[in-house]
């Protein structure tokens, strides 16, 4: 277990894909555009991701925005995202897919908490530019802590 009380942000970004490559080209995008304002969560499933979220708000740490993945093993992208819903209905999110049908696209864009849908390969300026959207409120909150 990592001790998050030393890191400067209480608040979480969760990227979930089950290609590692993935998840670590979206951590260093965020990173590289947010820096420390988030920490930056990775999950490789559906599953562990839940597991994630609920230990992140066990140690007082709010995940505020999930970027996920449609096809994944087990559970996919839309269903998490439905579950994530119904426990954490604050958390909004952004999926990307490589390979989600039409139903499923339209599935996730009635989910009030999803804000985008992205096909992979991502155009990394729009991808980042609905995350900072997404995150706006926490992005104006900094800035104002800054002044």
């Amino acid at each position: 277990m990592i001790d998050r009380s030393a890191l400067m942000s209480n608040k979480a970004i969760l990227c979930v894909d089950d290609e590692v490559i993935i998840l670590l080209s979206l951590v260093q995008e965020l990173r590289e555009t947010f820096g420390n304002r988030f920490l930056y969560e990775k999950a490789t499933n559906a599953t562990d991701a839940l597991k994630k979220i609920t230990e992140l708000a066990d140690e007082g740490v709010k995940v505020i925005l999930i970027v996920s993945d449609w096809l994944m093993p087990g559970i996919k992208g839309d269903d998490f995202l439905d579950q994530v819903r119904l426990t954490f209905p604050e958390i909004k999110a952004v999926m990307i897919t490589g390979q989600a049908d039409q139903e499923a696209i339209r599935k996730v864009q009635t989910n009030r908490s999803v804000l985008a849908v992205f096909k992979k390969p991502w155009d990394s300026a729009e991808l980042v530019s609905a995350i900072a959207d997404a995150c706006g409120v926490y992005l104006n909150e900094d800035k104002q802590n800054e002044q």
